[in-house]
């Protein structure tokens, strides 16, 4: 059996990922094929420990007290949770010849860690050598936003606020996504201008799958 195709769709907080992953799963089904989306942190037992962690549900007793967990303990914890995502979910659906779309993958882990722990190159190489055994994708589809544009977007959400979702960080993450291809110069990585409707961005994105494929828009 051919194995599907993996893919990752990343970006700053209010990019659009969680939306555009959604649209693009519909697209492919509506062609017959199989998909599988999902998302980092995964709903795995430590992907959800993360989003606790995330929406200040819980902390870390005796090792943080009321704080939340340190750069390095959050990189640890993704990429835990990253390998357990492959050998569980990713990996057996792409072997059933399923066409895997996953909202966020170490690339996040790479931005989001080296820009709060407000490090360089030895953050991101660090976080990089935590995750050297994570299938490289196919195809990383990068939405580039405005992080006001983004900021905007997040304010019409319910709930509060995210660990990582401050204005002030998300404007340095906007700046490490527009460069992240440096880091990861062997996977085929897209940018896409997420600043338009969503339909002009679906279309970019699908532009870039079918390419993939091999096959005409």
């Amino acid at each position: 059996m051919i194995e599907g195709h993996f893919i990752v769709i990343e970006g700053i907080d209010g990019s659009g990922t969680t939306t555009q992953t959604r649209v693009l799963a519909e697209r492919l089904s509506d062609k017959g094929l199989p998909v599988r989306t999902t998302r980092e942190p995964s709903d795995g037992p430590i992907g959800v420990l993360i989003r606790q962690i995330l929406t200040g549900r819980v902390v870390v007793p005796g090792l943080h007290g009321v704080h939340a967990p340190s750069w390095a303990t959050m990189a640890t914890l993704f990429a835990s949770d990253r390998l357990d995502h492959l050998e569980a979910e990713i990996i057996p659906n792409l072997t059933d010849g399923v066409t895997v779309i996953c909202d966020r993958y170490d690339y996040s882990s790479v931005a989001y860690q080296t820009v709060s722990s407000g490090g360089g190159d030895d953050v991101s190489t660090w976080v990089r050598e935590l995750n050297r055994r994570a299938r490289r994708p196919d195809l990383t589809l990068v939405l580039d936003v405005d992080p006001k544009v983004a900021t905007s977007r997040r304010n019409t959400r319910s709930g509060s606020p995210e660990l990582y979702e401050v204005d002030e960080m998300q404007v340095e993450l906007a700046k490490f996504y527009a460069k992240i291809d440096e880091l990861f110069p062997n996977d085929t990585i897209r940018h896409i201008d997420a600043n338009c409707g969503v339909e002009e961005v679906t279309a970019a994105i699908w532009s870039e799958v079918m390419a993939l494929r091999g096959e005409s828009v």
